[in-house]
């Protein structure tokens, strides 16, 4: 499967980013729990050089909550504090603050040696698209917070969030877009909507995806679709294509999603599935675990 897809601003806001970086104490980079590696930009890592990291594990209530404490300790085993978000609901905002101030705490204490009693700490938020990058900085900012306004050496696109007596969140337009070298990378971003479903074959998304709820998430699936051992394997044969085909049918008849003639209505069904998993109605489920990576 082929999924080209490289938008033309792409570098000019990667070029942004590592200017704007110039200014920036702690880098908060945002991914989606249920792919924690395939939601990390490629470039992350050059862009971001030496800066001070945080990791968020960003809408954690779709995701397999073993499976996110196991990343957490993942990325803590590579010195980087990592932390599990609902940017939705809000929750783990606090604990982000905190991180800041605790992965600075040694610039702050030098501060206060020379006589400055709020240092003053400068974040920004970097993420790929559709993981929460809006709403969590939404959240963060309180929608109350005073925008403390263009400082010197910032152009007036620049707009400084004040989160608190002295954090302060830069928040740039546009988004640092990835780029796939890798097939499996660029499924796992279509089966959680970051690429938009405009641009993929919508069934062939959902019938990879179909194979991995079978595989590995079987209870999820026969629970969702009320399906029966018996149902499936009545269905079943040993090519594993044609069974997934099966398998689709099975659930489309169960949903509905059948055209003039009894054929199944493969654009409905692949829409259901896909969205069935993006809101969390198969469950909670991890696509990428810790031991498997």
């Amino acid at each position: 499967m082929n999924i080209n897809w490289y938008p033309g601003h792409m570098l000019k806001t990667k070029k942004q980013i590592i200017e704007d970086l110039k200014l920036i104490d702690v880098v908060i980079e945002i991914l989606d729990a249920r792919i924690p590696l395939s939601s990390v930009n490629p470039d992350i890592q050059k862009i971001v050089q030496n800066k001070k990291r945080i990791v968020l594990l960003n809408k954690c209530d779709l995701a397999d909550d073993n499976e996110t404490a196991k990343w957490i300790k993942y990325f803590s085993n590579k010195n980087i504090v990592a932390i599990k978000t609902n940017s939705a609901l809000g929750n783990g905002i606090n604990q982000i603050l905190e991180a800041i101030e605790k992965i600075m705490e040694k610039e702050i204490e030098i501060a206060k040696a020379k006589g400055i009693a709020n240092k003053r700490i400068r974040a920004i938020i970097l993420g790929i698209p559709n993981v929460g990058k809006s709403s969590l900085i939404n959240r963060l900012a309180n929608k109350k917070s005073a925008e403390v306004g263009n400082r010197p050496g910032v152009t007036k696109q620049k707009q400084w969030i004040r989160l608190n007596n002295n954090i302060e969140l830069l928040d740039t337009p546009g988004v640092l877009w990835p780029k796939f070298e890798d097939e499996k990378v660029a499924l796992n971003l279509a089966y959680t909507g970051t690429i938009k479903d405009e641009v993929i074959d919508k069934v062939e998304v959902a019938f990879n995806l179909l194979q991995i709820l079978y595989s590995k998430h079987r209870s999820n699936l026969f629970e969702r679709y009320k399906l029966t051992q018996e149902e499936v394997d009545n269905v079943f044969v040993d090519d594993e294509n044609f069974f997934t085909m099966n398998l689709l049918e099975l659930i489309a008849k169960k949903r509905g999603a059948i055209v003039s003639g009894g054929n199944i209505d493969e654009e409905k069904i692949s829409a259901i599935i896909l969205n069935d998993f993006r809101t969390g109605k198969l469950g909670r489920i991890t696509l990428e675990r810790v031991n498997e990576e």
